[in-house]
């Protein structure tokens, strides 16, 4: 993949674990991909697996984003945090990670119960519960679980947001 250069160095985060931090703090992440020119894009609840360098997601085994990904597995994504306009200052104060990678989907049994456990580690309040029932009524037909592998990360934040 041919790198491009930021516009505004004063904006560039070089700090990996900075943009980790950042992957382990948003909400949602945003991939988009294509297929024969025509470009989608969707939000998605993830899990970073900073030991794997990878992001997860889960959704039904069927559906647009899935013609899509088993045509074009190739994503390009953004993760951001959003800490709003700042009022007198005509700007807004945000940091980002930019990602690319491809996507497979899990089939193990262990990844996918990996994947549910970071899942709602990362969300729930009360997870311990919550990660037994879920695992125990997890059925494989009903969910599939992307992996995207990532293997480009850029960041990018307001100069006045500390990571």
């Amino acid at each position: 993949m041919e790198k491009y250069h930021l516009r505004r160095l004063d904006k560039e985060i070089k700090d990996l674990e900075q943009m980790k931090k950042i992957l382990k703090t948003a909400q949602f992440m945003t991939i988009s991909m294509a297929v024969k020119n025509q470009p989608y894009l969707v939000s998605l609840t993830y899990a970073y697996d900073e030991n794997g360098n990878c992001l997860y997601f889960h959704c039904a085994p069927e559906g647009k984003k899935i013609e899509y990904l088993k045509k074009n597995n190739l994503v390009w994504g953004e993760v951001l945090l959003d800490y709003g306009y700042s009022q007198g200052e005509c700007t807004h104060l945000y940091a980002s990670v930019h990602f690319s990678g491809r996507v497979k989907f899990v089939e193990d049994s262990n990844e996918r119960n990996h994947v549910f456990e970071l899942m709602i580690k990362r969300l729930d309040k009360d997870p311990e519960k919550l990660v037994k029932k879920m695992l125990a009524q997890v059925d494989s037909s009903n969910v599939l679980v992307g992996r995207i592998d990532i293997d480009y990360m850029s960041g990018k934040k307001s100069k006045e947001i500390s990571i």
